[in-house]
């Protein structure tokens, strides 16, 4: 067997197994949470990779990844049903800030933040001043560098998702 075949093998038994592990969209729309909200969110048009949805599901997942520092996927969803964006793209990238991940992010936005305020360093805090003293040196700055954070990287993941789009379907045409 050559291999070309045995991978792809491995690929489509790697995706059998993904897809035996996921419910269907009968499973999600008697799940009775979803029931009321399931003729939205189940619509097709939310979960195929076309690239006007692609976009505008990058665009959310990374403007909601930066956004918000909990409840990001919901947020994604929710936007997802009302701009129209693929879900699953969304919600994959409202990952790029995770637990492991947030401290970097924090402190770039931090540090970015402190730069366009010109925010001189917080100063050393009083023995005892507690974390509310600590948020109210570092927060303004970091607040502000996750919202750049936010709407730039939307803003640039729609237009970094569209341009590969293109250039995909150019290599194609090409390729023919």
């Amino acid at each position: 067997m050559s291999t070309s075949k045995k991978a792809a093998r491995k690929s489509s038994h790697w995706e059998d197994r993904l897809r035996a592990s996921l419910p269907t969209r009968e499973v999600l729309a008697a799940h009775p949470w979803l029931k009321p909200v399931a003729h939205r969110l189940l619509d097709p048009q939310l979960w195929r990779l076309q690239h006007e949805a692609v976009a505008r599901g990058v665009a959310i997942g990374i403007f909601w990844a930066f956004a918000l520092p909990v409840a990001q996927i919901l947020a994604a969803v929710v936007f997802c049903v009302w701009w129209r964006g693929n879900i699953a793209v969304a919600a994959g990238l409202t990952l790029i800030t995770n637990p492991f991940t947030i401290g970097f992010w924090l402190w770039l936005a931090y540090r970015v933040g402190s730069l366009v305020m010109v925010a001189p360093p917080p100063a050393p805090l009083a023995e005892g001043a507690g974390v509310l003293a600590w948020l109210g040196s570092v927060g303004a700055p970091t607040i502000l560098g996750m919202g750049i954070f936010a709407v730039g990287g939307a803003a640039a993941g729609y237009v970094i998702a569209k341009l590969a789009w293109r250039v995909r379907i150019w290599l194609k045409r090409r390729n023919r």
